[in-house]
């Protein structure tokens, strides 16, 4: 449907081209990379609304401080290929902490969404502010720490964060 169609095109129309010219690409990038979330619960309830824009905003605001930690362990590679992403134009890494903890503070706010819309219960918030405080820890550890192996433990912490957030939303419902 529409959704399906505003994914690709933002995807072809604006992230590839702006990946090679500004490193705003990250941010534009998150949202073809979100909408399939909202396209699967649109798909699902036969229209858009809050609980499936919370989906939506939950992946958007996760992808920017997931990239970013790969874009600071790979920023030479990012340099060498001439793709001006926030690490490579932000050489001592203050930017991008301050991105990568605002966006996990935001997320942090929003995971908490599902319970106040009735989506979840108080197993899965329980579950959402123990994982944002932990991915929230890591990205003020990688602010105070801008090196290699902290920002490989923000990356990992990002691949936990997600599927055991939506572990949790799942259990809260069965």
């Amino acid at each position: 449907g529409l959704i399906s169609v505003i994914s690709v095109g933002s995807y072809v129309l604006l992230y590839t081209p702006l990946k090679k010219k500004t490193e705003l690409c990250t941010v534009v990038g998150a949202v073809p990379g979100a909408l399939p979330a909202l396209a699967g619960w649109t798909a699902a309830r036969g229209t858009i609304d809050p609980a499936g824009i919370v989906l939506f905003a939950i992946l958007f605001l996760w992808q920017v401080p997931h990239f970013f930690a790969i874009g600071w362990i790979y920023r030479e590679d990012y340099a060498n290929a001439r793709i001006p992403i926030l690490p490579v134009i932000d050489p001592q890494g203050e930017r991008t902490a301050f991105q990568s903890i605002l966006f996990t503070a935001l997320l942090f706010l929003v995971s908490l969404l599902p319970t106040l819309l009735r989506m979840t219960g108080w197993i899965y918030l329980v579950g959402a502010m123990g994982l944002g405080g932990f991915f929230l820890t890591a990205a003020l550890r990688f602010r105070r720490n801008r090196t290699i192996p902290v920002a490989r433990k923000l990356f990992f912490a990002s691949i936990l964060y997600l599927p055991l957030l939506w572990a949790f939303m799942v259990i809260d419902k069965v």
